[in-house]
């Protein structure tokens, strides 16, 4: 059997931005979530035309955060093994 003797291209990982973009939006919807939930009264509701804004804006953000996650384990980045430099040898049209 013979094996490659260069390195393995590999998944980014933790690094993914999409990663980190989900958590903040993640963590800022969960506390939107609970503030529409326990601490919302109602004249903030009657303010906002009826609709705890808050909950709503919270549970959207939720699911945009659960989005970037899937995006993120469906469609991983690949990191090049090596990357590129100047003096690597462009490869040659045929």
């Amino acid at each position: 059997m013979a094996t490659e003797s260069g390195a393995r291209p590999h998944k980014a990982g933790a690094f993914d931005i999409r990663l980190i973009i989900a958590l903040l939006i993640g963590v800022y919807g969960i506390i939107l979530t609970v503030m529409g939930i326990g601490f919302t009264s109602d004249e903030e509701i009657a303010k906002a035309a009826g609709v705890n804004i808050n909950l709503w804006a919270g549970i959207g953000m939720l699911v945009v955060a659960a989005l970037f996650v899937i995006w993120a384990k469906v469609r991983p980045l690949v990191v090049p093994a090596e990357p590129e430099t100047d003096d690597t040898p462009a490869a040659k049209a045929e």
